[in-house]
């Protein structure tokens, strides 16, 4: 073959957390201009894999197996260039549910990738929440209302690689859950550290315990606005979603980790009837939120 020109293999790629996403994606997009045949074993289930699949195919790449843990990719000698839609943000959209949640509201969800948030929509029926959607429509490029009860109901939460539940919905959901009718149980499997927002949502008056990987957090009637430091782009969206229910003002320092994964966040959330603004800050951007 050319010279300087990858040769497939047989790559695995799972580990003691799951498969790696990026890996995955990496490994798969080398492997299309290949020189044979590429297995990935252990391949990530994501949406996102698929989209990019869907994507590098589109373009004249060989992929089977997409969204399953094995992966056949069949090295071509070059990719053409497509005309290609990229899939909505599922944990944006799953952010918004939980908005929802915690607020007892009622908001639709427009180009909502609903066929990949099974595992987020299953908890919220549970918790009480109904989420409709289109049944008309691409399933993950539909319209889902999601309307709130007065009440939450407790749940036990396990996040998992795709499709179990998202490690990225961790701290929204336990966000909503802090104003839930009982004690709720919430284990993380892929990132063990990743409860940085617990101590924060306590300052706020949340019944959150921590034991290793696991959180008990045990319902209150109401949360209290204070000040709290987002520490990173989920346990900012917890908190902002947690300052939407509190009573009084919440300031969040910080919030520049936000932008990393929503757009216009303050914005949309107006857009909504809530109270939020954004000020800035000699080093970083706060959110107050009433």
């Amino acid at each position: 073959g050319r010279a300087g020109r990858l040769r497939g293999a047989r790559v695995f790629l799972g580990g003691p957390f799951g498969s790696t996403v990026l890996g995955t994606a990496n490994v798969m997009s080398a492997a299309t201009l290949a020189e044979g045949v590429t297995v990935i074993e252990c391949a990530a289930c994501e949406p996102e894999i698929v989209d990019l699949a869907n994507l590098l195919i589109s373009m004249g790449a060989r992929i089977e197996g997409a969204g399953s843990p094995r992966l056949t990719i069949h090295g071509v000698s070059e990719l053409g260039p497509a005309d290609y839609r990229v899939m909505a943000d599922r944990i944006e959209a799953g952010t918004y549910m939980c908005a929802a949640a915690i607020t007892s509201g009622d908001i639709t969800l427009e180009n909502c990738p609903a066929d990949a948030l099974m595992a987020a929509t299953d908890r919220l029926e549970f918790m009480g929440v109904t989420v409709t959607r289109d049944e008309s429509a691409d399933p993950l490029r539909t319209t889902c209302r999601v309307t709130a009860s007065r009440v939450i109901q407790p749940v036990e939460i396990t996040t998992q690689p795709h499709p179990g539940f998202p490690t990225d919905l961790q701290a929204q959901f336990m966000a909503a859950l802090t104003l839930a009718d009982g004690n709720s149980v919430i284990t993380e499997r892929i990132f063990t550290e990743r409860f940085l927002h617990v101590a924060e949502l306590s300052r706020m008056g949340a019944k959150v315990y921590r034991q290793g990987p696991t959180v008990i957090v045990s319902g209150v009637r109401k949360l209290i606005g204070a000040p709290v430091m987002a520490s990173d782009l989920r346990a900012s969206a917890c908190l902002v979603l947690a300052g939407l229910a509190a009573e009084g003002l919440t300031t969040i320092h910080r919030v520049y980790h936000l932008d990393r994964g929503y757009d216009r966040m303050d914005e949309r959330l107006r857009l909504l009837g809530a109270r939020v603004e954004r000020v800035a800050e000699r080093e970083s951007a706060t959110a107050v939120v009433g």
